[in-house]
């Protein structure tokens, strides 16, 4: 019994410089890797968060962007980086998917990090330009199964949330559709007001691009209307019941973040998304913000991969 108490004593002893360090962290200057170039949402969402955590625990928070891969480049620096709270990523859907698309990463993509909080998520539109022949979604549907050849639709590079959602809606609207890949969601958008695209499912960099009529919208990717667009349906209400496909981002770490310093960078990160000025940025982008645990984002992540899976082989997405 003895023995028992004293072996329970170490095992408590143990503990307490993990909890120790939770309780004063921050000491120093926190990393937020961001996976793509700066100015889209993934940046401006990293650095909103960043700032309230810089403000909340007087300790600076650098933004380093590196963008490359579809996040793979954030990716490896994230899973290389020791577990004590001073390396954090902001991610896009590209995380949940990049471990069906590339065969080889270098890092395990489910394994190598931890959740700790959904951010937001964001509605796209299913854009076209005006000078196409289609004024609603199942007149898109009913163009391109005439067409003499496949329409295409662009998107911010292979595997993104464009390139997702221009599968999953070819794939659940029995189109033979042709996949047009740019090195960002702007240029793509930028490509279809030029003519040169018949699709593109984005969120679109301004509102003008719609309500001036410079591109014409036909639904919105999500199960409920956005209230930025209140009149233009749902692509489930518009002709393919059952189609979802938001954007989102999320912020995590590495792997085996102890579980009292995750908690309080969590509970951070949750309050830090329900203040004023983060929803301002996610609102002004289009989204919606959501917040929530780690097993909520690890659930959640699981889901998204799995909804995809098939998606991605399909589309031919993988790459060696």
């Amino acid at each position: 019994m003895k023995r028992h108490v004293f072996l329970k004593g170490l095992t408590a002893a143990a503990l307490m410089p993990a909890v120790a360090r939770a309780q004063s962290y921050p000491e120093k200057q926190i990393r937020m890797v961001i996976p793509f170039s700066p100015g889209g949402t993934t940046d401006l969402l990293a650095r909103a968060v960043g700032q309230h955590m810089q403000e909340t625990w007087g300790q600076v928070v650098v933004a380093d962007n590196r963008a490359g891969a579809n996040g793979v480049v954030a990716g490896e620096i994230v899973a290389k980086a020791a577990p004590d709270g001073y390396t954090l990523s902001t991610v896009a859907m590209g995380h949940a998917i990049n471990p069906l698309i590339y065969k080889k990463l270098p890092y395990d993509g489910v394994n190598d990090f931890t959740p700790i909080s959904l951010l937001a998520t964001f509605a796209q539109l299913v854009l076209v330009h005006p000078s196409l022949p289609a004024k609603t979604l199942q007149e898109l549907i009913d163009y391109a199964r005439k067409s003499p050849k496949p329409l295409n639709y662009g998107s911010g590079g292979n595997g993104s949330s464009q390139h997702l959602a221009g599968a999953l809606f070819a794939h659940m609207a029995g189109l033979t559709m042709t996949h047009v890949a740019y090195k960002g969601g702007n240029p793509a958008q930028l490509d279809l007001m030029a003519g040169n695209l018949d699709v593109v499912i984005i969120q679109p960099n301004a509102r003008e691009v719609v309500t001036s009529g410079k591109l014409r919208a036909l639904a919105v990717s999500s199960t409920e209307r956005s209230p930025d667009y209140p009149d233009v349906p749902t692509v489930a209400e518009a002709g393919v019941p059952g189609y979802q496909s938001v954007a989102w981002y999320g912020l995590i770490g590495p792997k085996s973040m102890p579980a009292d310093l995750l908690k309080k960078v969590s509970d951070e990160t949750i309050r830090a998304v329900a203040t004023p000025a983060v929803k301002q940025v996610i609102a002004t982008q289009g989204g919606v913000a959501v917040g929530g645990t780690p097993a909520a984002f690890d659930d959640f992540i699981a889901a998204e991969r799995k909804r995809y899976e098939s998606i991605v082989r399909e589309a031919g997405m993988t790459v060696e």
